[in-house]
Parts: C-alpha cells; sequence; structure tokens
C-alpha cells in the first residue's frame, strides 16, 4: 500500500475533480504491475495496473488507495476490470466518499467473490485525497497555508524593503508544492507589492497550477506576473474590475470568503495553497477555512515587523490547535507542518 500511495502522488495536482489514486498488482509477493490516475478523463489507476500486470493479474492482490468504482463515468467501473481480470483479493485503504460510489464497489467486489480487506494506511490515503473529500464532503477545495517567519513570529519587516525571509531550500520547497495542486492564491496587496509570478519555475519537470488572486475591490490590473491564461480573480459582487473582458482570466464575484470557494471548487479547484499576506490568511482563518498548515521557521530575529496572522485576541485554552504535526528540517529552516483541528 505504500507503493500505491506513491504512486498516486504521481497524479497529485492533476487529476481534479478527481481524486489522486494508486494501484499495486502482487502475484506471490511480487510486484507484477503499477499504476495511477494521470488525469480525469483518463484510464483510473487499477486499469493501468491491470494492464501492467497483464496475465500475472490472474489469483493476484490488488492494492489501491480508494475504493474501486462501481459506476460507469468517462470511464467504465473498475471494480468490473478487476474482476474480468481474475484478481483474487483486493486491499482497499480508504471507502470513496462520493455517492455514486459510497461501499458499492467494495460490496460488488465481495458479492463476486473477492477477497476484500478495508482500511490499510486510511489514515495516509484520506490526507493524500484531502482535495477530493473536500470538495465531496464541504463542496469547496481543501486549504493549505504555507508562510515563512522568523524566530520572532515575524513574515516581514515593517517597510516595503523586504528580502526572502525563508531560504533557497525552503523556496524550492514551495516550488513542489505548487506543483502538486490545482491553484495557488495570494491577495492584492502580494500582488501589488511584490508581483509574484506563482511559478515552479525552480523546478525541473514541473507544472504551474492556476493563480487565484483576490481582489476584492477591483485594483489587480492585466501587467501583473501572476496574471496569466487560467488565471481566477475572486472579486466583491459589484465590483468592476481592470481585467474584465481579459480572456486570460475568469473572474468570480462573491460576496464572502466561503461562496469564493464554492465558486473555486466548480472551476475544477480541490486543493488550494494559500500564499497571501496576514491580511488574507487571518480572513480565511477566523472564518475556519483553513484546513492545514506548512510553516517555515527560519533562524533570525527581525524585531518589530508583520506577524503571520493577524486574529481578535483569544486565551491560551481557546488557542487553534495542530494536528498530525510533523517537524522537519529544510536547508537551515525549520519546516512545522499539520492540520487544524476541528472542534
Amino acid at each position: 500500500m505504500r507503493l500505491a500511495l506513491a504512486e498516486a502522488a504521481r497524479g497529485l495536482g492533476r487529476t481534479s475533480p478527481n481524486p489522486p489514486v494508486g494501484c499495486v498488482i502482487v502475484q506471490r509477493g511480487e510486484v507484477v504491475g503499477c499504476g495511477f490516475h494521470p488525469q480525469a478523463g483518463q484510464p483510473h489507476a487499477e486499469v493501468f495496473a491491470l494492464r501492467h500486470a497483464g496475465a500475472r493479474a490472474r489469483g493476484a492482490t490488488a492494492y489501491v488507495t480508494l475504493e474501486p468504482c462501481s459506476h460507469a463515468g468517462r470511464t467504465p467501473p473498475c471494480a468490473d476490470a478487476l474482476m474480468a481480470a481474475g484478481v483474487a483479493r483486493v486491499v482497499v485503504a480508504a471507502p470513496d466518499p462520493n455517492p455514486l460510489v459510497n461501499g458499492q464497489g467494495i460490496s460488488r467486489l465481495r458479492a463476486a467473490g473477492l477477497d476484500v480487506t478495508v482500511g490499510v494506511m486510511e489514515a495516509e490515503a484520506t490526507r493524500q485525497q484531502a482535495g477530493f473529500r473536500s470538495v465531496v464532503g464541504r463542496g469547496r477545495p481543501h486549504v493549505i497555508y504555507k508562510y515563512a517567519m522568523t524566530l520572532d513570529g515575524k513574515v516581514a519587516a515593517q517597510d516595503e524593503a523586504n528580502g526572502p525571509v525563508s531560504s533557497a531550500e525552503a523556496r524550492t520547497r514551495v516550488m513542489a508544492w505548487r506543483n502538486q495542486v490545482d491553484a495557488v492564491a495570494v491577495g492584492r496587496g502580494t500582488v501589488l507589492l511584490d508581483d509574484p509570478q506563482l511559478t515552479t519555475r525552480r523546478l525541473e519537470g514541473g507544472r504551474n497550477a492556476r493563480p487565484v488572486l483576490f481582489d476584492p475591490e477591483g485594483y489587480i490590473g492585466s501587467q501583473a506576473r501572476a496574471v496569466r491564461v487560467g488565471t481566477l480573480l475572486v472579486t466583491r459582487q459589484g465590483v468592476r474590475s481592470p481585467l474584465e473582458g481579459d480572456d486570460r482570466v475568469t473572474i468570480l464575484p462573491s460576496t464572502s470568503l466561503q461562496e469564493a470557494l464554492q465558486g473555486l471548487a466548480r472551476h475544477g479547484i480541490s486543493t488550494l495553497l494559500l500564499e497571501g499576506g496576514p491580511t488574507l490568511a487571518s480572513a480565511f482563518f477566523d472564518e475556519g477555512l483553513i484546513d492545514e498548515l506548512r510553516v517555515f521557521v527560519a533562524p533570525k530575529l527581525l524585531g518589530a515587523g508583520l506577524a503571520a496572522l493577524s486574529l481578535p485576541v483569544r486565551s491560551m485554552h481557546a488557542a487553534a490547535a495542530l494536528e498530525n504535526v510533523q517537524v522537519e528540517q529544510v536547508g537551515p529552516d525549520v519546516l512545522i507542518t499539520g492540520w487544524v483541528a476541528r472542534k
């Protein structure tokens, strides 16, 4: 299953609105087939793995990171493909929350006499499928807030002469994340002050996620480097943007962040990497719309400066907590990741 999850990771950021899925076929202790779902409309992971295995799939065990589908969509049901290939056992990491599946694939396999095991490395699989599960369950993308701060908790100096907080190694890691999500979001202030490209320029073989620009008052113009084919612009309802009529841009007028995220989901965004400054991030956090944090802590002390979040004063017992926390050194920086615990 660990190998199947690694296969699924090859499709991260490319499969929306479908989930990333991997499949491995094992015959008598030997891996005879591997596959992953590359993008919506293409065959699912099971089909690629079965093609790879060929006749050796008969009597084998299939490890798949998500319950095989039981309905015909753009592709035929994967449960049927496994049965037709003569697979004897299927090990499933996690059930599929899609109402069109939702246990029916597992039931179909068992009814045909296959041995089915469910729940192997389920936590790892559901985290990998977070975007898909968020859209199915909440109608909005999974939101990851990424930022870099100094040891004294500052993300920028108070003036505009700001250099990077984190190291080159950390910035390269961010490029890898951009390669694995559907969209990267910043606010008007970041666009006007830093004019970021929001690309994977440091990553060989990477592809660029769609830029999402939050510009409620309509200040961002066509000269911004993040404006390119596929850009999504979120504005306040009734506001006229200088980008109206720009055929590279889709404008999403919204009355709230929740509505904006629902609009992004309708445009195929399942995972959103939030790279905006404290104003935008605080608005997201205050509305409970941040699901995951990825924070670089640089070995620097700044003194006066901007904090990562600007929120109402809370007591310590009311502080938001993280779960599934991991700590890693990236170059000279420390990377802390975790999921926001829901009360």
